[in-house]
């Protein structure tokens, strides 16, 4: 019987400490347009994250007042998703990685 034994792995070690900070979280940002009423954005941001109707008017009372608002955050392959889904509805949306 023969007896087989494995190598030792190689594992690569970061190089410095940026390479050991974990991913920043990516943002979908909404921002405000003069075509879709206050109760349509409202609306949305019930249907498509299923918030309150208290923190969807809140966050779409942030998009009228100061211009946009920060309506989830994840990773990029999510927000990138959730971007598509506000545009289907008509709203303007973007993607920007948190800092």
């Amino acid at each position: 019987m023969t007896m087989m034994s494995t190598a030792p792995v190689e594992v690569e070690r970061p190089r410095s400490e940026e390479d050991l900070r974990p991913d920043r979280p990516w943002l979908t940002i909404v921002w405000n347009d003069p075509i879709n009423l206050m109760s349509y954005v409202t609306y949305v941001f019930q249907t498509v994250f299923g918030y309150s109707k208290h923190k969807a008017e809140k966050l779409m009372l942030d998009v009228h007042h100061k211009g946009r608002a920060v309506v989830s955050n994840g990773t990029r392959e999510e927000m990138e998703h959730d971007v598509q889904t506000l545009h289907a509805y008509g709203l303007w949306a973007t993607v920007r990685q948190d800092v």
